[in-house]
């Protein structure tokens, strides 16, 4: 595409390493002159070194262009180790959580195109937990500064987008302090945008809603928690959480992954579904594109998006999640092998 770019990549744990694969090689084709950068991150990187993550891999990632990333392992309880994904989070600001939903043809449960834009370094995901006793607490956290960031990233969101519509989910009228901060804020930064539509929703009637009337949300902007929650249930619209792709952006930082988890149950086999590693790696080519306008890399992206489209509305070559009998790399290599078409290449 002209332009050399330094990509990080963080295999990740369970399905991670096989959907990643499949991604860096459409990546190969849609970037040819890219340069990928390995770092070590996880629960397997744990296993083999004792460390959660590479040492030096914050300040090699500030000094890379983007990262695509596999799904990480995270023990559930007290005493194992802290989230690496929280940790990746936090310490690169990474405070706006893209995650993109739009229904296929013939797999989805209705027609829909929405796309839910999660506060991601805050809320109840921040870490601030204690134990006394038989007392256990979590500490849900809410800046204004953090809800600002990411009520005005949504907005400027939809409006380079074409979305006329922006709706915040809460639960203000029970956690007054921390949502209701939410709430204040997003209604502030709202009068700066008299072109767009708002609207608020409580998370439980929203999720009610995405189920009855996805068509109604455009761009949803949700603290931590909410946007973890309901982006399953989006995913579960969709058709399969393996059809979906994420982007994690800061100021000048961004990383990007599937919305699946590392699905150790399934680890190996063969079967995990690349298209969600695939849609990230396009939403890193169309972010990338953007921030340093390279419009072959943008035309690029929306072409991938197009064959990913393709093969699943086709549905000739999926993976049983989505009720097809093909593998990971038989799926991948659909993916690369039109692609290279679409793009005028030889071979892939």
């Amino acid at each position: 595409m002209g332009r050399r770019y330094r990509i990080g990549v963080i295999e990740g744990d369970g399905v991670g390493p096989e959907v990643v694969r499949e991604a860096l090689a459409v990546l190969r084709v849609a970037m040819p002159d890219t340069e990928f950068v390995e770092i070590g991150a996880g629960l397997n990187y744990f296993r083999r070194t004792g460390k959660l993550i590479e040492e030096g891999a914050l300040d090699l990632i500030r000094s890379l262009d983007a990262v695509i990333k596999g799904p990480l392992t995270t023990p559930p309880g007290p005493g194992t180790y802290r989230s690496v994904n929280v940790l990746i989070r936090q310490a690169l600001g990474l405070y706006a959580n893209v995650r993109p939903f739009r229904s296929y043809r013939g797999v989805s449960l209705k027609e829909f195109n929405f796309v839910i834009v999660r506060e991601n370094t805050e809320g109840l995901y921040s870490g601030v937990e204690g134990r006394f006793r038989d007392l256990a607490f979590s500490v849900k956290v809410a800046t204004k500064a953090g809800c600002e960031r990411v009520v005005r990233f949504a907005f400027n969101y939809a409006v380079s987008r074409g979305f006329r519509r922006v709706a915040a989910v809460h639960k203000a009228n029970i956690l007054k302090e921390s949502d209701g901060l939410f709430r204040e804020v997003f209604h502030e930064v709202a009068r700066e945008y008299p072109n767009v539509e708002v609207n608020e929703v409580f998370v439980d009637a929203a999720a009610y809603n995405m189920v009855r009337n996805p068509q109604v949300f455009q761009v949803v902007v949700t603290p931590n928690l909410y946007g973890d929650i309901l982006s399953d249930l989006a995913a579960g619209l969709v058709g399969s959480l393996g059809l979906c792709g994420s982007a994690q952006v800061g100021d000048g930082v961004a990383v990007f992954e599937p919305v699946h988890g590392s699905a150790p149950d399934i680890a190996g086999k063969g079967v995990a579904n690349p298209i969600g590693e695939i849609e990230a790696a396009a939403l890193m080519m169309e972010y990338l594109g953007g921030l340093r306008g390279d419009e072959a890399l943008l035309n690029a992206s929306t072409t991938l998006r197009d064959v990913v489209r393709g093969v699943v509305e086709e549905g000739r070559v999926l993976t049983p999640d989505v009720g097809g009998s093909a593998g990971t790399e038989e799926v991948g290599r659909e993916v690369r092998e039109r692609l290279a078409r679409r793009l005028g290449l030889r071979g892939t």
